[in-house]
């Protein structure tokens, strides 16, 4: 029994030992090069038209925006932060129901949504309350690419980026 427990730590120590090997090999041959594999190179994201709609309290809020992914390699939302909340929170709706998820696709040369009415970021008990006019900071970040600083401006409750003629 004592050699069998042996044997079976040495190969969970072999076996961690080659994963954290093909990580390391991995991370520095896609950081390094020029490039010729363009399939291996981190996703690009852009973001615009970032808003938040001014908070009623300082329970929750939303926040919406576009996040563009402008290369070949498809990645995932997977975490937002800022200064105005601890707790945020990646939510999708599906047949009218908001519930949180751990992630969100943004498609290789495509676009995730976040608007009203749909899939959204979700700010849940607020430092302070922003007012019309302020700024809101988050980071996004993503399985793949670098994290994305985004400044939301903080909007009327009404105000619906559909229907406004800004770009």
């Amino acid at each position: 029994m004592n050699r069998r427990t042996t044997r079976t730590i040495a190969a969970a120590l072999s076996l961690t030992a080659a994963l954290a090997i093909s990580g390391c090999s991995s991370d520095s041959d896609s950081g390094s090069g020029s490039g010729s594999k363009s399939g291996a190179a981190k996703p690009a994201m852009t973001v615009s038209g970032g808003y938040m709609p001014e908070p009623v309290n300082d329970q929750m809020a939303g926040a919406f925006m576009v996040i563009k992914n402008g290369s070949k390699t498809a990645d995932k939302l997977v975490g937002i932060t800022s200064p105005l909340s601890d707790d945020l929170q990646i939510h999708e709706t599906k047949d009218q129901k908001m519930q949180q998820v751990q992630a969100m696709d943004v498609p290789a040369n495509g676009e995730l949504n976040l608007e009203r009415g749909g899939n959204h970021v979700m700010f849940m008990g607020l430092k302070n309350t922003p007012k019309v006019g302020e700024k809101v900071t988050v980071e996004l970040r993503f399985e793949k690419a670098d994290p994305v600083k985004v400044e939301l401006d903080v909007k009327e409750r009404t105000y619906n980026a559909k229907n406004s003629t800004a770009h």
